[in-house]
């Protein structure tokens, strides 16, 4: 057989071709995201250590951007599967439990709290504080778990005595407290309350907190790496915390829940706030709830419960910790975007951490973001820089004109 030179030379001509084609793509590095260089510039300032962002719809991951470090002194780069303690974030899933067990007629947001938990019954209101005296009286209704879910029982913030209390010890001692208004006529940001809705889902389900969250929540959602307590493996990714110093560097600050190692499971499963989780298992949630409740298929939510919990509940009543906001159940919920909401639309929901994570889903756009920091110090999580400048950048990328 004779060697085909015609042949060989075509083969050269398309190998010369394509080699050509990839060196010119090699040379062409792709133009960095609108979000990616605005989280950049927060962590080129030490405002951050890094970040992982994500801008998603219902059914899919449209931007993934990690930047920084996970661990400032090791100069470990940040991934998108660090762990982050995603603190009061943790609220909007307790408050899922809570509706799920009402959607099977197992309770009513309408139903007093101490008709689950009888210690309850009896509770004193202040009436006056004057000159160190403490005038007490009974309200006129008892606290309701509608009340507990949008923070307008007047439950006081009451401190947990041990790292290792039990959700019935807190509510026991929550019980026992003077409520400090009238149920139902103001908002106050109330953690004892969201322990309550913790300590009801196990009397009504007869399960641990923890126990019904994974199973009823975390497991469907696919939240593999969402846990109060990380496991050997899963601490180690779990991101530092910072706060900044006198001199403008940020120095590591401690997590409060957090007393012994982080794999501890006899540290309280506070459903006010004690989850650590990533940014895909967050997005993963709130994927959950712009679906109307129906996470791979499978549905944990009815439509209608979602429409109920992402609704404003709270009237006219000033809730929230910027301006605009009312609260929902269990979610915060935007009613006139101004500040640090104003690209937002009317009707996005979500919720805020301590350490000024951040996790919001735009009905109106069908967009979620999601934005994991681990940033101690701020006067305030939800109106800070970082969030303002992450959901600018992401809706000038996705968002229309």
């Amino acid at each position: 057989m004779g060697f085909d030179f015609m042949l060989m030379r075509k083969l050269l001509i398309v190998g010369a071709v394509f080699l050509a084609a990839m060196s010119g793509i090699a040379k062409e590095s792709p133009k960095p995201s609108a979000v990616w260089e605005r989280m950049q510039a927060f962590t080129d300032e030490h405002v951050i250590s890094g970040s992982v962002t994500i801008v998603a719809t219902k059914d899919k991951v449209l931007q993934l951007e990690t930047v920084g470090y996970a661990d400032l002194s090791e100069r470990k780069r940040m991934r998108s599967d660090h762990m982050f303690w995603i603190a009061s974030m943790t609220k909007p899933m307790a408050g899922v439990c809570v509706l799920m067990l009402q959607d099977e007629g197992k309770l009513s947001v309408g139903d007093s709290v101490e008709k689950y938990l009888p210690e309850f019954k009896g509770q004193w209101m202040v009436k006056s504080r004057s000159k160190g005296k403490l005038t007490l009286e009974h309200p006129p209704r008892p606290i309701t778990i509608h009340d507990l879910l949008t923070h307008t029982s007047g439950l006081a913030n009451i401190s947990s005595p041990r790292g290792d209390s039990t959700l019935a010890e807190l509510t026991m001692a929550a019980s026992k407290t003077p409520l400090n208004f009238l149920p139902g006529s103001r908002w106050q940001y109330s953690n004892t309350g969201i322990n309550t809705l913790g300590r009801i889902v196990e009397v009504v389900s007869g399960m641990s907190f923890a126990d019904f969250l994974e199973a009823r929540v975390l497991v469907p959602c696919g939240m593999k790496d969402t846990t109060f307590w990380p496991s050997d493996d899963q601490a180690k990714r779990v991101a530092k915390s910072y706060r900044p110093n006198k001199d403008g560097n940020l120095e590591e600050a401690r997590v409060s829940i957090v007393n012994g190692g982080l794999s501890d499971r006899r540290r309280t499963p506070y459903a006010s706030g004690g989850l650590f989780s990533t940014a895909g298992d967050v997005t993963a949630f709130y994927q959950m709830m712009l679906n109307g409740g129906v996470a791979g298929g499978k549905r944990l939510l009815k439509k209608k419960t979602v429409e109920q919990m992402t609704q404003t509940q709270t009237g006219n009543i000033e809730t929230g910790f910027v301006s605009g906001m009312s609260w929902g159940l269990g979610f915060q919920v935007v009613k006139q975007p101004k500040g640090v909401t104003e690209m937002l639309s009317p009707g996005t929901y979500g919720h805020g951490g301590a350490h000024a994570t951040q996790s919001w889903a735009d009905p109106k756009t069908g967009l979620i973001y999601v934005m994991m920091i681990q940033r101690a110090g701020f006067p305030n999580g939800d109106n800070s820089p970082v969030r303002k400048g992450f959901q600018q950048a992401a809706v000038n990328e996705f968002v229309a004109d």
